[in-house]
């Protein structure tokens, strides 16, 4: 099937202008980013207690599937620390096949959240909440640098990261911070000078050049662990087809799918935002879904968006599905062929690279506008952050978007309010401002005088909307306020589905005559049934 036939969102290039130069490039791109990822996936598998080639493989299989599949162009998706904490506890007390078919699982239930449209929920995400995320990213990406500055062989990984180890000192110490100041020196400058090469990989090969040449004693890629290994082999994880496994990796496999797409939807809006192009969220679950069963067939680990690794591929210029591709192809070549020499990078040269993906990651300008937005949602700002650096992305999101949700009801819930006014010695108007629902319920009730209103009360709704049962509730009780009290109670200016609700509440018997032209109902009688 030629190109031009293919859906646009699968299309490599989405602009079809795939010249030359923009396949130099997208190929440049994703072996800067190849080299950055072979570091992480290492490190996140000492994390998850499994070997470095499974971090390795899943890297690979879900950076080429999700490049090929996903939502956005321009994504990078590979082993990742959010989900490696969450399997450590499953591969120490069941083992590492157990992790390979929770793996599985994981990718049937994010391609079950992508055909069921899920993604979209993502909108409910605020901009707050945003902005929370992307600092607290670009603090834990900062902070997971740190760990290189440790002598190599004295880390230990567990749940909560890698810990303990010494620091370095005296002269590689100074060695490191200044190989690491050079690479962002070069990163910084290349642009400048240059196009043709993406500064983070002008920056690696740099530093490289310089240690390998004058032969300076630093840490390098292959003092983490050896990266050396074949092609990716299908296995079946070999785990009983019993009950009690389900029970065993169904409650991981949730939490992973659920880690995995928030992360990754997020990581699908940032980059949109930087690229201006939009995408698919339910594309983008059902991508993940199928690279993570793949990859569990196949002796990977699973992994989801990484956002540090997304940057650098926009930042050094990658527009199309051809760099994650190519990324994904540079590492398998890395493992197949080339490990002697990967592993003689140094790894101060990643460690500059990914501190200026910090500093372009991290929102400055939030700092300068927490004195000018709402309170609520500079609060929000600086919790989702310090929730990202203490637990994880996931639960920043969660907790985010309740308390945002929270603040918004307790806005609306406050903004009730009644304008009245007299339409006869008998009659008086209750003009309702503002939602009624759950939260304003109660505020609903104390605008009204029952013992002091006239015969007859009517609520107007024209500048309002009943929401929910609590709603229905209030109307009730108010109801039953003015029937115990020998008063009418009408309500005015209700629109269709509050009516239904009204009807279909039960408890209430509404007197209506419809407005048959613009579907408004007007002067409903209520009394309790």
């Amino acid at each position: 099937m030629a190109q031009s036939e293919l859906s646009p969102d699968l299309r490599l290039a989405p602009d079809d202008k795939l010249t030359p130069s923009r396949l130099r490039i997208e190929l440049l791109a994703g072996l800067t980013v190849a080299l950055a990822l072979v570091p992480e996936a290492v490190a996140f598998s000492f994390v998850a207690g499994v070997h470095p080639l499974v971090g390795l493989y899943a890297a690979f299989m879900v950076g080429l599937i999700t490049a090929v599949l996903g939502g956005r162009p321009g994504m990078i998706s590979g082993a990742t620390g959010a989900l490696a904490v969450v399997m450590v506890s499953l591969v120490a007390q069941h083992g590492v096949e157990y992790l390979f078919a929770t793996v599985v699982l994981m990718g049937l239930i994010q391609m079950f959240a992508g055909f069921m449209h899920w993604g979209k929920f993502i909108r409910l995400v605020p901009h707050p909440v945003m902005l929370g995320f992307v600092n607290g990213l670009a603090i834990v990406i900062f902070l997971a640098q740190l760990t290189q500055f440790k002598v190599p062989g004295t880390i230990s990984h567990g749940a909560h990261g890698a810990t303990g180890g010494e620091w370095l000192t005296g002269w590689p110490l100074v060695a490191m911070l200044g190989l690491v100041g050079l690479t962002m020196a070069v990163i910084w400058v290349t642009p400048k000078v240059t196009r043709l090469v993406p500064a983070p990989l002008a920056g690696i090969a740099v530093v490289a050049a310089v240690v390998i040449g004058f032969g300076i004693d630093v840490p390098r890629v292959g003092d983490l662990a050896s990266i050396k290994g074949g092609l990716p082999a299908f296995h079946l994880p070999a785990v009983p087809l019993e009950w009690e496994t389900l029970t065993i990796i169904f409650p991981y496999a949730v939490i992973l799918a659920a880690i995995g797409l928030i992360e990754s939807l997020l990581t699908l809006n940032l980059v949109g935002e930087m690229t201006g192009r939009r995408g698919g969220a339910s594309q983008e679950c059902i991508a993940q879904g199928v690279a993570n069963t793949v990859t569990g067939f196949f002796g990977g680990m699973g992994g989801c968006a990484m956002i540090g690794q997304s940057m650098i591929n926009v930042k050094s210029g990658a527009r199309t599905r051809i760099a994650g591709i190519a990324a994904a192809l540079f590492l398998l070549l890395f493992i197949v062929a080339a490990s002697p020499a990967i592993e003689q990078i140094p790894l101060a040269a990643l460690v500059g690279v990914m501190f200026m993906v910090v500093i372009g990651t991290f929102a400055w300008n939030s700092v300068r506008i927490l004195r000018l937005v709402p309170k609520s949602d500079a609060f929000v700002i600086l919790l989702v952050t310090a929730v990202t650096v203490y637990e994880d992305l996931a639960t920043a999101v969660v907790v985010g978007v309740i308390v945002s949700a929270l603040t918004y009801a307790w806005n609306n819930a406050t903004r009730i309010h009644a304008d009245t006014y007299r339409t006869g010695a008998d009659r008086k108007v209750y003009r309702i401002q503002g939602p009624l629902f759950f939260g304003s319920a109660g505020g609903f009730l104390e605008l009204f005088d029952v013992g002091n209103d006239p015969e007859t009360v009517v609520v107007d709704f024209a500048d309002s909307r009943v929401v929910d049962q609590s709603a229905l509730q209030a109307i009730e009780a108010l109801a039953a306020r003015y029937q115990a009290a020998g008063k009418t109670l009408q309500l005015r200016h209700l629109s269709r589905d509050c009516h239904r609700l009204l009807r279909r509440a039960g408890h209430l018997i509404v007197d209506s005559d419809d407005d048959p032209d613009y579907e408004i109902a007007v002067d409903y009688s209520v009394r309790t049934g």
